[in-house]
């Protein structure tokens, strides 16, 4: 690509489209993808705490997140279609509605939020390998954890937790911009792996007392006032709870659904994500109960449920057991940081430099970035409320859906220029205004306010986990009414 070319064109090697040859992504794949978004520490903990915290009915919660799923799948079908046909990211098809420039700096919002979040995510998932470092320190001679070297901290980290967090974005960074089909491998891995771990689990519970936690499993389970009117609610907090954790994946799900062979394995794939849920819920949940109701025959834990994998871990006394799960926890971690906040990262980078950045480079100051923000984490960001931050450029991330849907369905029919897509002659289809679609920047910028005004409006708070849709929704229409001919 010469200097002449680049000063025409936003094409950059990463962002055309997708070779047919790569496109052989079917719906295992995606169901290993699905699988991934769920298995985490933070999909473990919402899973487990629905059933067992917060005293609702069984079925309500079964049949919320079955209703959350289905609009996830809903949503992902619509976003992802559009890059499954034209093997496009999805901040590359945000030039369409937006303009070359409005999808430059729009598209780096999603930089901001996954980068803030893969490093804040990088410095939980270095607490498990300082975990493991310490267990094989102690393992080998338990005085040295004694040294004063240990016990020495800075930025509130001691040697270990050092050493660990440079481990951990050390190895992201080099695994995860290896390129798309090293990052399928690992997709793959990390499914198959985290669900083999998680039936030795379960197994290891079951086998301990089979009639013992069989009996403590089905006790989640409530029959009774399954019809009344006051489980709507319920219903619709779980719905929108589990829609929710899913939200930030879905406007970046056009990043791998490129990928994938056809419309038809594309539906089957995301149908897949119900499937996972079911499954991942049993295991869970029969894990969680299981082991409570041997943990509630210490009287120390009478009025303590335990939702979260690392606190269960904390309470075993089986070494191998341990270090087993922790393995698999850097593995799921690690996994769901790629597909939630890396590769949207990587993409939206590209496109805003994408004469001077490749998947690799893009990686590197991700990484870079990352290990700023995890070092920072404990002593500073989240001191002053970064999250708070973080929640609101995430309330454009529904806004940004509306415009490309809408644009995509009802403006442009379906059709797309591929020559104009990368031009930045004034004559081009998506040039609009300098680079700009005005009335697609108006309308995402009202919907970014009633989105983002379930965060800070203390009245409407109770609609929090509604703001993608709500945002989502408000931008569509208004786009629709303004851009329609």
């Amino acid at each position: 690509m010469n200097l002449q070319n680049t000063k025409k064109n936003l094409t950059n090697w990463d962002l055309v489209s997708v070779n047919p040859n790569d496109k052989n992504w079917d719906w295992k794949v995606l169901f290993c993808f699905w699988g991934v978004n769920i298995q985490s520490v933070i999909g473990f903990s919402l899973i487990t705490s629905l059933y067992l915290i917060y005293n609702l009915n069984s079925f309500v919660v079964f049949f919320g997140t079955l209703l959350g799923t289905i609009l996830v799948l809903f949503f992902s079908n619509l976003i992802g279609k559009p890059s499954q046909k034209y093997g496009l990211p999805f901040v590359v098809l945000l030039r369409s509605s937006m303009g070359i420039s409005g999808a430059k700096y729009f598209g780096l919002i999603r930089f901001f939020v996954g980068i803030f979040l893969f490093g804040i995510q990088t410095y939980f998932l270095s607490k498990v390998f300082s975990y493991l470092i310490r267990i094989t320190i102690f393992s080998f001679d338990p005085t040295i954890l004694e040294q004063q070297i240990f016990l020495t901290f800075f930025l509130g980290m001691n040697l270990i937790e050092w050493v660990a967090i440079i481990t951990a974005i050390v190895l992201q960074g080099l695994l995860f911009s290896a390129g798309m089909s090293f990052n399928k491998k690992i997709i793959i891995f990390s499914a198959t792996a985290v669900y083999s771990g998680i039936i030795l689990f379960f197994l290891s519970v079951l086998l301990i007392d089979v009639k013992f936690t069989s009996q403590a499993f089905f006790n989640i389970f409530k029959f009774e006032n399954l019809i009344d009117k006051n489980n709507f609610g319920p219903l619709i907090t779980v719905t929108s709870t589990i829609f929710a954790y899913f939200s930030f994946v879905i406007l970046s799900f056009g990043d791998f659904s490129r990928y994938v062979k056809d419309d038809k394995e594309l539906k089957k794939g995301n149908l897949s994500l119900m499937l996972n849920l079911i499954l991942f819920t049993f295991f869970a949940l029969f894990i969680v109960s299981g082991m409570d109701a041997f943990f509630k025959e210490d009287s120390e834990n009478l009025n303590r449920i335990l939702t979260n994998p690392n606190d269960i871990i904390g309470k075993l006394d089986n070494l191998l057991i341990i270090v087993l799960a922790l393995i698999f926890i850097v593995i799921s971690s690690a996994s769901t940081n790629l597909i939630v906040n890396f590769i949207p990262s990587q993409y939206t980078l590209i496109n805003f430099l994408p004469f001077s950045l490749s998947i690799k480079s893009a990686g590197l100051i991700i990484s870079i970035f990352g290990f700023f923000i995890g070092i920072f984490w404990l002593t500073y960001f989240s001191q002053v409320g970064a999250l708070s931050f973080i929640d609101t450029f995430a309330c454009f991330l529904g806004p940004l859906f509306g415009v490309m849907v809408t644009d995509f369905y009802f403006i442009q029919k379906g059709k797309l220029n591929h020559k104009d897509i990368y031009s930045l002659e004034n004559n081009g289809v998506y040039n609009y205004s300098g680079g700009w679609h005005l009335k697609a920047v108006y309308s995402v910028l009202l919907g970014l306010i009633f989105s983002a005004s379930t965060i800070w409006n203390s009245n409407l708070m109770f609609l929090q986990s509604f703001s993608w849709i709500i945002g989502a929704f408000i931008t569509a229409l208004t786009y629709y009414l303004l851009a329609k001919e």
